[in-house]
């Protein structure tokens, strides 16, 4: 399955980089896991990325938790919380 993984604003500036293209390895099946795929790169991408951080993830363009399914050609982003006012 491949995905097309992208960073927004802090994440994006920090991990210095916007988007990639991604082989999602066999047994990640939700955005979670590819969360936690992603922070076992190391260094940057877990710290960033670590549990427990408020970080809003949406698939295809529509806002959700971790426990979705992704699903092949899928957009994955990744997101600090944004406030207006």
């Amino acid at each position: 399955m491949k995905v097309t993984v992208k960073f927004f604003a802090s994440l994006r500036e920090t991990l210095k980089t916007s988007q990639e293209l991604l082989d999602v390895p066999v047994g990640v099946v939700t955005v979670a896991d590819l969360r936690e795929h992603l922070r076992a790169r190391g260094d940057l991408w877990a710290e960033v990325l670590a549990e427990g951080k408020a970080i809003r993830m949406a698939l295809n363009h529509e806002m959700v938790d971790g426990c979705v399914s992704l699903v092949d050609q899928a957009e994955v982003a990744f997101f600090p919380p944004v406030t207006g006012g």
